[in-house]
């Protein structure tokens, strides 16, 4: 039997998954920070600054920020003096990066396009790995997990921020009906695309929950990982080392 992998609630062919999420995020590029304030009140702003402030970046050491698309964290990194990668898979993601680096006169930055799978780098490139609100749309997850192992120098640390499964009682029906209902009205009313939101939506319903997604970083090889749940874990900072 050929091997699946999720995506939204359909299980696909894993081998179409990977062009599909390219896809996705192909049409929504252009709208995409427009719609993480719509989406999110504004919050993700918060959550992506927390983020940081758990990475730490220091001056002179180099950051690979994976999935890092228009640029928010590895802007946010920039001005500790960190050398930061910008990696994505998608190129029109990339792309809408490097124009908003260029309007607010960002320099120093790279930007590479990468499949977090299958990294170009070498061995123990990096001091720290970053990946916000990317891991899900990952086809093997493990296999990302690994490879950001590898390219992490000894001593190096692995920080992902993404969206997980709300424990609060109560709050996570409200957010239920919030999302599968008004999130794809927003797609539609502000980026003319309802079903890539839908999508979205539903990516972070089959994504692990936080003990399982943090032994799966184990597995990968860190050591010393932290859960830090976000509004009872509707969003989560996992975080290990490489020792």
């Amino acid at each position: 039997m050929s091997e699946t992998a999720s995506f939204g609630y359909r299980d696909v062919e894993a081998a179409d998954k990977q062009g599909m999420v390219r896809e996705v995020f192909s049409n929504v590029a252009a709208k995409y920070d427009l719609m993480n304030d719509a989406m999110s009140v504004g919050a993700h702003r918060l959550w992506k600054d927390q983020f940081v402030k758990r990475v730490k970046p220091q001056a002179g050491e180099a950051i690979l920020d994976m999935a890092g698309g228009t640029g928010d964290i590895a802007f946010r990194m920039h001005r500790h003096g960190a050398h930061v990668t910008v990696s994505d898979i998608n190129p029109e993601m990339l792309g809408v990066g490097m124009e908003r680096a260029t309007k607010k006169g960002l320099k120093g930055l790279l930007w590479s396009e990468q499949n977090a799978e299958e990294l170009t780098f070498g061995d123990r490139s990096f001091d720290a790995y970053t990946i916000a609100f990317g891991i899900r749309n990952v086809t093997h997850i493990d296999e990302a997990l690994r490879e950001a192992h590898r390219v992490l120098k000894f001593g190096g640390r692995f920080f992902c921020l993404e969206f997980s499964t709300t424990t609060w009682p109560g709050f996570s029906d409200v957010y239920d009906v919030y999302s599968h209902k008004l999130v794809p009205h927003l797609g539609k009313l502000f980026a003319n695309d309802a079903d890539s939101y839908r999508y979205l939506i539903e990516s972070i319903r089959r994504f692990p929950p936080m003990p399982k997604f943090e032994g799966m970083i184990r597995d990968a090889g860190f050591v010393n990982t932290k859960v830090e749940p976000i509004l009872g874990g509707l969003v989560a900072i996992h975080s290990g080392w490489k020792i």
